[in-house]
Formats: C-alpha cells, sequence, structure tokens
C-alpha cells in the first residue's frame, strides 16, 4: 500500500509517513480517517442528528421478562426497548484483555442469571449503558455493567475490580503501574482499568483523569437521581472528541483538523491532561480539501467495491450477507513463475493484511469466512494464520480467529458494535430491493404464459378478452421471440390478448386485466 501511494503522490508522499488522524468538518457530517502511513485504516462519520448510543448511559424501566431468552427489555427513550441478556445484568468477571490487580475483600453473595427476574422485576428501574446500537430491526443491547472511558483510566462506578490492559506486556511496566493503581484514592465500591497509553506515564496523569471520570460520575448521579425513567444521564462525546480521547497516543503522533473552532476545542479537551498534547493537534488551511490533500477520498470509494484488488495482482471479493460476511481470495493477474507455491503463498500472505485492514475500514461484524487459496504446505498455513493475528491487534474490536481447516476457509469473529460502513452509507435498491438481481425477460415471458393458462382454467368461459401490462424489456421478448408461442395460447383458449408497455413498471411487474370490465383479473 505504501508503495503504491508513493508512486501516486510522488514528493508529497513523505507527508503522509508515519501515522496521523485526518478530521473533516462539514455542516451536515464530521468524518475522521485513521492513516497509517498514507493508508486507510479506520473511517468513521457522524452525521448531524446522529446519537451517540455506543457508550452513552441511561436509567430504563424494565417493559417486560423473557425467561426463555434469559433476557429483559428495558425502555431507555426509544421506539424499540433495548434488549439487556441475564448475563449483562450480572456484575461481570474481568474482561480478558485485562489482569486483575486486586478484588475487594468482603464476601458477596453469589448473583446468577436465575436470580435476576426478582433483581429486576417488571417495572423497575435500572442504570444501563449501551453497548451495541440499534442494527436494522433489532434494538440497542446495554449492560448493567457501566464504564466511564478516560483518556488513560476507564472507571468503573459498580465495580470494584482492577486491571491493566493485557496489551502492556511488558513485566518491569506492568509492575510500575500496579504500584500506582494501589496509591489512587478510589472510592469504595469502584474499579478501574489501565489502558495501553498508560505505559510509561506518569501518576500525576492518571491522578488527573481519575478527577475528570469521578467529576462525571457525580454528575450522572445527579440526573440519576433528579428525574423520573427513561432519562439518559450521561451522553457518550461526539466522534471528534471520542477520537482524540482514544487515538492521540504514541501510535498517533498527530491530529490534522481542517476547521479551527473544532481544533480549539479539542486542544482544550486534550490540555486537561497533557500539555504536550495540545502540540499534535494541528490546523490545516490549505485552499484543497483536506481529505483530497491525503488521498482519502479515493480509498473511501474503493472502500465500497465488492472486488479489492492487491499489490501483488491478486483480489479480494467481499459479499456481506444476512448470516455471514463471505471473502474469497483469488489470484488474478498474479501468475507468478515456475514456483506456484510461492505465489500463491506471497498472494494469500498480502490477502491476510488486506482482510484485516478491510474488516476495520468497513467496519465489518459477526461471522466471517476467508476462502484463502488452497496451501499445501502446513508452515504456509501458519505464516498466513500468523499475519492475519497480527494485524488484528491493532482492531479495537474484539475478534476470534481459528486456524485453516483443510477445506483451506479460516472463520473468524469481529464484534459488531454499530453498522458496517455500507449499511450506514446506503440504502436497498427501491428496484430490486437487495437481491442485486432481477427476474430476466425470458422467466417473465415464462411465468406470463403460466398465469394465462391459469386464470382461463380457473375463469373458462367468462372471459374472451385480456388486456396485459408489462415492462417494455418485456414486451421485447414477447414481439420478438415468443409471438408465436402467444398466438398458440390464444388460439387454444379461444381468447385475445391484448399487450401493452408501461416504462413506470417494474420488470417483474405484470398487469392483466378483463378488456370488457376492466377489473384486474388474480389467481
Amino acid at each position: 500500500m505504501l508503495k503504491r501511494i508513493k508512486k501516486a503522490f510522488g514528493r508529497r508522499a513523505t507527508l503522509l509517513e508515519g501515522n496521523k488522524i485526518v478530521i473533516n468538518c462539514e455542516k451536515l457530517e464530521n468524518r475522521v480517517a485513521l492513516l497509517e502511513d498514507g493508508s486507510l485504516e479506520e473511517y468513521s462519520v457522524e452525521r448531524a442528528g446522529d446519537d451517540n448510543l455506543v457508550g452513552s448511559i441511561y436509567k430504563g424501566r424494565v417493559k417486560n421478562i423473557e425467561p426463555g431468552l434469559k433476557a429483559m427489555f428495558v425502555d431507555i427513550g426509544f421506539e424499540k426497548n433495548a434488549f439487556l441478556h441475564f448475563w449483562d445484568a450480572i456484575p461481570a468477571a474481568l474482561d480478558s484483555g485485562l489482569e486483575e490487580i486486586r478484588r475487594t475483600k468482603k464476601k458477596q453473595k453469589r448473583v446468577t442469571s436465575k436470580d435476576i427476574p426478582k433483581i429486576y422485576p417488571v417495572g423497575s428501574e435500572v442504570m444501563v449503558q449501551v453497548t451495541k446500537g440499534a442494527i436494522g430491526t433489532k434494538g440497542p443491547r446495554i449492560t448493567t455493567n457501566i464504564s466511564l472511558a478516560g483518556r488513560y483510566l476507564v472507571l468503573m462506578p459498580l465495580n470494584e475490580q482492577f486491571g491493566i490492559s493485557r496489551k502492556i506486556d511488558d513485566p518491569k511496566e506492568r509492575a510500575r503501574l500496579r504500584k500506582i493503581v494501589e496509591r489512587l484514592s478510589v472510592p469504595e465500591g469502584m474499579g478501574l482499568i489501565l489502558r495501553t497509553v498508560c505505559q510509561g506515564k506518569k501518576a500525576r496523569y492518571f491522578v488527573r483523569d481519575l478527577s475528570i471520570l469521578l467529576d462525571q460520575w457525580d454528575s450522572i448521579e445527579e440526573v440519576r437521581d433528579s428525574k423520573p425513567a427513561p432519562v439518559c444521564t450521561f451522553q457518550e462525546p461526539g466522534l471528534v472528541d471520542r477520537t482524540v480521547r482514544d487515538f492521540l497516543t504514541d501510535d498517533f503522533q498527530e491530529v490534522i483538523c481542517d476547521d479551527a473552532e473544532t481544533v480549539e476545542g479539542m486542544r482544550d479537551l486534550v490540555g486537561q491532561i497533557s500539555r504536550r498534547a495540545r502540540t499534535q493537534i494541528q490546523h490545516y488551511d490549505k485552499p484543497e480539501p483536506i481529505f483530497d490533500f491525503f488521498g482519502i477520498e479515493r480509498q473511501i470509494e474503493d472502500a465500497f467495491y465488492r472486488q479489492v484488488w492487491l499489490e501483488c495482482g491478486g483480489y479480494l471479493v467481499i459479499d456481506e450477507t444476512e448470516a455471514m460476511i463471505a471473502i474469497d481470495v483469488n489470484t488474478g493477474r498474479n501468475k507468478g513463475g515456475k514456483n506456484v507455491d510461492k505465489m500463491i503463498l506471497e498472494t494469500n500472505l498480502e490477502a491476510a493484511q488486506e482482510v484485516a485492514r478491510q474488516l476495520r475500514l468497513r467496519n465489518i461484524g459477526g461471522l466471517i469466512v476467508v476462502d484463502f487459496i488452497d496451501m499445501r504446505s502446513r508452515k504456509d498455513q501458519q505464516a498466513v494464520y500468523r499475519i492475519i493475528r497480527e494485524r488484528l491487534r491493532h482492531d479495537r474490536a474484539k475478534t476470534q480467529v481459528l486456524q485453516i481447516s483443510q477445506l483451506g476457509l479460516m472463520e473468524m469473529t469481529r464484534q459488531r458494535l454499530n453498522e458496517s460502513l455500507s449499511e450506514s452509507f446506503s440504502e436497498k435498491c427501491p428496484y430490486c430491493h437487495g437481491r442485486g438481481v432481477i427476474k430476466s425477460a425470458l422467466t417473465m415471458s415464462v411465468e406470463l404464459q403460466r398465469k394465462i393458462n391459469a386464470i382461463m382454467y380457473k375463469y373458462g368461459e367468462r372471459i374472451r378478452e385480456v388486456v396485459v401490462v408489462v415492462h417494455p424489456d418485456v414486451m421485447h421478448r414477447l414481439r420478438t421471440e415468443d409471438d408465436q408461442i402467444l398466438v398458440q395460447l390464444e388460439r387454444r383458449h379461444e381468447i385475445r390478448l391484448t399487450f401493452r408497455t408501461d416504462p413506470t413498471f417494474h420488470r417483474e411487474q405484470v398487469l392483466i386485466s378483463d378488456a370488457n370490465t376492466g377489473d384486474e383479473i388474480k389467481i
């Protein structure tokens, strides 16, 4: 990807080196792009009027309980009730990405899923946080395990557990952070998570961050105690603020934004925690649109294509379905030399990197199956598996990857928090209704003949003349290739068929009516 970018941008390519966050602010939407050496790795959009649902906290009311589903539905103020699984209503164990530092010494009675209907009966109020936005016909998913994310810390106000991100793997650094955590003044009954960005930071950063989070929780409690359910007690920050909070780390050295007011707001936000971070936020004031200058616009367009080309000449085909995401890897123009196995491995290795990138870029979630080109060597399969695992480490969404099967398939799951890029940017085609195909003119001709036969069988001598209205494409087929078949149909049933076209009709739409009464004939 970097080679392709340098070739396209020439001297300007040096400006694209390194990891950057590029922000474009417009009247109707804000756009955020994460660039790694000029390659677009993540792309997010927030439009005017959008609710920042995931991460927001609500005081809701239990509307009904479904013991069979082991879930309850909670009214949090939206058209569709939120879904709360019994397991999400139990104080959670530490996330698998954390290492526990300490536990409360108090022995508490173990709560199981059987106790949840008693703890939260229908009509009771419950504090919840949205973990997954509404997708399609499904309402949002929620949990009672509330957390507040800061720059360095995550405060768990209803959970006494403490942990350090497992991504900090240096034993000495972990030991240093443990000592800092043990010295922090955390109120009783609350817990903390130290985020990956804590690595190498001094204690004063954590003290300042904790103070901000505790003030935030005090404000949430004030709203909770003063207003009836359902009510939003905390609105997750907007896209720009979330991006600066989560990504302005040592991995991303620079934030570039084309709106001066937004730049000042971001500087004020990070200035509360780190003065040095203020200097990393830059204002872009060139006349050329910022996304065009950094080559992002073209890469966004590529994200909507079904086919994705690789530098080696191979390509991916990505299909999103209701049940899963299917990704097919093909050699394409990469014919290689005499060593076919080497060519296949080269294509699969590049494909593995691109698959991980496309999952983040398109925000694809759920069950994913990748059909790599068949490799005879188990060693080669392991190399592809390691590459994709390594690339997915940069993904914020939780992923689980299985080894390549005997059929050459790699199965994986990726956490689905919101709609994918294609779902949020587009709607179903009003013509094919999202199927992507329509019936051919030949198929419509065959079905029309069957309908006429069925009508004559049902109504017999009561109908002597029939008017048929079809799409022009179907009419062309009837006139040029099936005219003799229709003549035979008239003779067999002793009727007269009159055909008309209507360009406003759908290709698959046919209207058959009685010529004498004008009434539509239905089977």
